[in-house]
């Protein structure tokens, strides 16, 4: 979605508010296609004394698959988001920066943008997920599935004797 802004580049104080939905169904993270709802986008772009800043809230639901025990779960996904507008980029390694293109900038390039680089690289059902069992391969946030799995590695066996 292209803003125009030059109704308050040189009017300190104003604001041009924004609010519209984009569908990132199609989008391929980690050989998933996680978003199942539309990505709704809202906030506004500032001029604080001369600089424009754009601040906005991203919403949308997530489909994943757990990478410790391979349950699929759905996760409410909300990020907020604050990018610095500029004619020249001062900085080319600060990502806050955006430039502007003559007068106006593509609000949904940004929002993606944030949008991708704060996926999870690893994404768990919960912060304790246990995971599954190396043995039988059972769901361990079930429960204890009950196998020899405290069998020590025949490798690691001559370390039991230094706990004795």
């Amino acid at each position: 979605m292209w803003l125009n802004l030059s109704k308050i580049i040189d009017v300190p104080g104003d604001r041009i508010p924004f609010e519209f939905t984009m569908d990132l169904s199609d989008m391929e993270l980690n050989s998933q296609r996680p978003v199942i709802n539309p990505l709704r986008v809202s906030g506004a772009v500032e001029n604080s004394a001369g600089v424009l800043t754009l601040r906005a809230l991203l919403e949308t639901t997530l489909s994943l698959v757990c990478d410790r025990c391979a349950v699929p779960f759905e996760q409410e996904k909300k990020l907020d988001i604050k990018a610095i507008l500029a004619d020249k980029p001062q900085d080319n390694e600060n990502d806050d920066f955006f430039p502007l293109e003559g007068d106006r900038i593509d609000v949904s390039e940004i929002a993606v943008s944030a949008f991708v680089l704060d996926m999870e690289m690893k994404i768990l059902c919960r912060p304790d997920c246990k995971g599954l069992c190396p043995k039988c391969g059972a769901n361990l946030n079930d429960g204890d599935c009950g196998c020899s799995r405290r069998e020590i590695d025949p490798r690691l066996a001559g370390l039991k004797k230094l706990l004795q």
